[in-house]
């Protein structure tokens, strides 16, 4: 770091970065945000703006508070009960604010969750939030893990004590580690609670699919712990039949290396008895050191994994049928970098941009569908047909146009969803790219059952009406963009 100047040690900038220290220590309010809107971080000395980072971050617990009020005001101290079949606790509520805040279905149930939890059944977390004594992620995992706790009926005496313990962990530790505290006063001080919430967390086991950048994605598999090891097993022992040399590439690294690794601990730790000899210094790269250190063997786990579900596929005789389709991986991608006369990125359907080069490797043993999109917006274009169920080659067209479910800010697969009328058939509307679209089941069944209007129009946009009157347009998506 380098020297303070003369200039950024005045008395002005010490006094201003003593007055910042005070106000890291007071409760937060409107109060201090006035008083700390008014200072410039710039005006501050290097300990001053870093107090000036830690009393902002304080005044958000203050706000957090009030914004947790507001969800509450919104989707009710109780969640809502369905009204139908069709309609599941909080529809109506959980759409509207997902739809006004620009975030998932999923973002904004999670939300409506811990507000109700923290404003309701915790108010010490709350109070310390408010005062900045926690910070939001801290009262977030707060309410996260005692929810169940809650839903099970747990004594407030003892709800309390586990609020306390995790309220006093979180002064001098991260949201994770104040998770891990939770979760351990639970299973000492609610045995029997813990026991139950073990066999309810059993039924809510999946595995999802999330994209990353640069051609990656992450699974990730919510099991029980007994049922993940079973299948780390498999996946460890795959990989090391498949690649036999790697145990002996691993030993050979471990060999090579393992001298390295002992003269950098003595030189990082020396001790007043002994010291290395200038013979065995070793030329110390950090970068060469890290990529050293990785596992050969995750590589070949992933190759496994991957392997088992190919096998499966190609050995499996029933075909799941989607939209009148089997099993397929959609890609899309254009004539002149399929003939290797562009490099423009392939889009993979539930995933986005991959490389021109991936692209085309995948391409090699597909089967084509053919599609032309307007060269202006790249919106695919139509085809007309016309009968209550749409033919083959139109859900074909509308699985290509959607990508996925059209109400805002889903992301649901089209291949898992239902093809939905706009203007229902039994009200004159008609099967045709302008009034079919591609919905994932619940939010079928909220514009079918839930009071929600959907408008359609010719390029493959559309406008969402709420119960509430408020309005959310989703504009149509190109074919060379991710949904």
């Amino acid at each position: 770091m380098q020297k303070q100047s003369d200039n950024e040690r005045s008395p002005a900038k010490r006094i201003l970065g003593e007055r910042i220290a005070e106000i890291l220590h007071l409760p937060a309010g409107i109060e201090m945000v006035n008083e700390l809107w008014k200072i410039s971080p710039e005006s501050l000395d290097y300990a001053g703006r870093v107090d000036y980072l830690a009393a902002l971050e304080k005044q958000s617990g203050w706000f957090n508070v009030w914004m947790q009020n507001a969800i509450v005001i919104v989707a009710g101290h109780e969640p809502s009960r369905a009204d139908s079949m069709y309609s599941g606790v909080d529809d109506s509520e959980r759409e509207e604010i997902a739809t006004a805040l620009r975030m998932s279905s999923s973002t904004a149930q999670g939300r409506i969750d811990v507000a109700r939890t923290l404003t309701q059944f915790l108010p010490g977390a709350t109070a310390a939030l408010a005062i900045g004594d926690i910070s939001p992620a801290h009262a977030n995992v707060i309410a996260r893990e005692s929810a169940q706790l809650i839903r099970q009926g747990v004594a407030p005496e003892v709800l309390k004590l586990i609020e306390d313990e995790a309220i006093a962990h979180a002064e001098f530790h991260t949201p994770a580690q104040v998770a891990n505290k939770v979760r351990s006063c639970i299973a000492m001080f609610a045995p029997d609670q813990f026991e139950a919430a073990v066999v309810e967390e059993k039924s809510t086991r999946r595995v999802s699919c999330y994209p990353n950048a640069n051609g990656m994605a992450t699974i990730v598999a919510f099991l029980p712990a007994a049922d993940a090891q079973t299948i780390m097993l498999a996946i460890d022992r795959l990989a090391y039949r498949t690649n036999g040399v790697a145990k002996e590439k691993l030993r050979a690294f471990q060999e090579k290396n393992g001298h390295r690794m002992r003269a950098n601990a003595q030189s990082a730790y020396p001790s007043t008895s002994q010291s290395s000899s200038t013979s065995d210094a070793v030329d110390f790269n950090l970068t060469d050191f890290s990529a050293d250190l990785m596992d050969p063997m995750d590589a070949h786990r992933a190759d496994a994994m991957t392997a088992i579900a190919s096998l499966f596929l190609e050995t499996n005789e029933d075909q799941v049928m989607n939209h009148g389709r089997p099993i397929t991986v959609n890609l899309t991608i254009d004539l002149p970098t399929l003939l290797g006369l562009s490099e423009n990125p392939g889009q993979l359907s539930g995933y986005g941009a991959i490389p021109a080069a991936v692209a085309r490797e995948l391409a090699a043993d597909g089967k084509w569908r053919k599609f032309i999109t307007d060269p202006t917006t790249g919106n695919l274009l139509d085809f007309g047909r016309e009968s209550y169920l749409p033919p083959q080659a139109l859900r074909d067209f509308l699985l290509a146009r959607d990508k996925t479910c059209r109400f805002p800010g889903c992301r649901r697969s089209g291949v898992k969803g239902e093809i939905d009328h706009a203007i229902p058939w039994e009200e004159g509307g008609e099967t045709s790219r302008s009034n079919l679209g591609v919905l994932c089941k619940r939010h079928h069944q909220l514009k079918t059952h839930g009071g929600w209007k959907l408008e359609s129009f010719e390029d493959g946009s559309c406008e969402w009406t709420s119960p509430l009157g408020k309005k959310r347009f989703v504009p149509a998506r190109p074919m060379d963009e991710v949904a």
